[in-house]
């Protein structure tokens, strides 16, 4: 596979300008199942150039019969919107992250604890196993599809228009965006900032026109969102480990015959595969492409947050909330938290 970088992303735009609405090269007849697949983020981000990469390969192995339209960078509406848009089957698919999806589906925000997660390992651990698939179960219950393997959105980073972030002693009183999510919203109470949520398609002009100070967010998003251009300092506190669970509309999934199901989820599948290897790869160089565009950039121990959020209940409030068992699950996967 050749090494992905933001000028080969560019690329593989500029040589497939139809990312929205793909052509049907060599296929003369009319497709059996025309789906659309609607996301919030950029052309450019590696989650539509691969994306893009399992649309052509599902219409090449399935000879045309299924033909999958994609409409990135919030064309179809913010996360809400999408969502409902994919629960009454206005689209197929959508690609929220936790976060998003556990407005509608509470058990989705269990990958998003504070500090829970130390590395890769034991995400990949986690959501690979025991976790995800509980997750899953539990999006199957509102008739939505997931499939297997999640897409990577990183470890979340806070970045402000003003001081930087050092401790938890930091947060207090400092206007941050974060995602239309219960779980965020409590984590930075306890930490004791004041959090406002927002669509991600509002985030950008929120920040420039002050309305917040601060936002999180992953660095592959923070470079292709240009969020740099109206923030200051990032504080590495990789306080947040977020993923993108593909998600099908449960009806539609169900009309799709069996071996297109077993065509579509396999390439689907696999591009979430290469994606997460896209943003290790892209987190290794960002730091000093943002650091060039004017991002100080500082890093900060997780020991001062934790020991905020016990302070705060924060951890004994979602144990309960998630249950035992899934609690359990997790602290299986990376240790004890509350």
């Amino acid at each position: 596979m050749a090494i992905l970088t933001r000028r080969t992303l560019l690329k593989s735009l500029a040589a497939a300008p139809a990312v929205v609405a793909l052509g049907r090269p060599g296929i003369a007849r009319a497709a059996e199942f025309d789906l659309k697949y609607g996301n919030n983020l950029p052309v450019t981000h590696p989650l539509n150039v691969r994306a893009q990469e399992a649309v052509e390969r599902i219409a090449k192995e399935t000879n045309g019969r299924v033909q999958i339209q994609i409409f990135p960078n919030n064309q179809l509406g913010g996360d809400t919107d999408m969502l409902s848009q994919v629960r009454s089957g206005g689209i197929t698919f959508f690609t929220p992250s936790a976060l998003v999806i556990a407005t509608l589906v509470p058990a989705a925000a269990i990958n998003a604890v504070g500090f829970a997660f130390a590395d890769y390992d034991q995400v990949w651990g986690a959501m690979d196993g025991k976790v995800g698939a509980q997750v899953r179960a539990e999006i199957a219950k509102v008739n939505l599809y997931a499939f297997e393997k999640m897409w990577d959105n990183g470890f979340r980073q806070m970045t402000t228009s003003g001081k930087p972030i050092q401790t938890a002693a930091d947060m207090a009183g400092l206007k941050i965006r974060v995602p239309v999510s219960p779980l965020s919203i409590s984590m930075f109470k306890g930490l004791g900032a004041a959090p406002a949520s927002l669509q991600f398609s509002e985030v950008y002009s929120a920040l420039q026109t002050k309305v917040v100070d601060a936002q999180e967010n992953p660095l592959p998003i923070i470079q292709v969102a240009k969020l740099y251009e109206v923030q200051k300092a990032c504080a590495l506190s990789n306080h947040i480990w977020d993923g993108f669970w593909f998600i099908a509309n449960g009806r539609a999934w169900k009309g799709l015959p069996e071996d297109l199901q077993k065509i579509v989820a396999g390439a689907i599948n696999d591009a979430g595969m290469k994606q997460r290897d896209d943003i290790r790869k892209l987190n290794a160089t960002l730091q000093a492409d943002l650091e060039a565009k004017g991002l100080a950039f500082n890093r900060t121990s997780p020991d001062s947050f934790r020991a905020k959020l016990r302070e705060a209940g924060f951890y004994a409030e979602w144990k309960g909330r998630f249950g035992d068992e899934a609690w359990g699950l997790l602290e299986g996967a990376v240790g004890k938290l509350a």
